[in-house]
C-alpha cells in the first residue's frame, strides 16, 4: 500500500515547507499568466475599442479582410467605405482593423 502514501508522510515526517511550496508556485504561475497574457491582451482590446468610437467621415481604414478604403458615412452598427470610384460597401464597424494616415489610399 505504499502507492497511496509516502512512507515519509506515514512515519511523521516534516510537512511543513513542502506545502509551504506547493502553494507559492502555482500561484507565482497564475501572477505571471495574468502580466505575460491577460493585461496586454485586455490593453489591446481597449485600444482597438477607443479606434472604433473615434471613427470619422473621410478615415482612411484597413478592414478585417485587407481591403483599404475611405469611409463615406457612418451608422451606428455598420460604416459605408468607399473601396473604389463606383464601389461603395456597408462593413459593420467591428470589422475595421486599423486606420490608415490621411494620403495613404492616394500613394498606392
Amino acid at each position: 500500500m505504499d502507492f497511496f502514501i509516502s512512507p515519509a508522510f506515514a512515519e511523521g515526517g516534516q510537512v511543513g515547507s513542502a506545502g509551504l511550496l506547493d502553494f507559492i508556485f502555482p500561484v507565482a504561475l497564475l501572477v505571471l499568466f495574468y502580466f505575460m497574457l491577460v493585461r496586454p491582451q485586455s490593453k489591446r482590446a481597449k485600444e482597438h475599442r477607443e479606434m472604433q468610437s473615434a471613427l470619422a467621415k473621410g478615415d482612411e481604414v484597413v478592414t478585417d479582410g485587407g481591403l483599404m478604403g475611405k469611409i463615406v458615412d457612418i451608422g451606428d452598427h455598420a460604416i459605408l467605405v468607399q473601396f473604389a470610384d463606383n464601389l461603395e460597401v456597408k462593413v459593420r464597424r467591428e470589422a475595421i482593423s486599423s486606420v490608415l494616415p490621411k494620403g495613404t489610399l492616394k500613394k498606392l
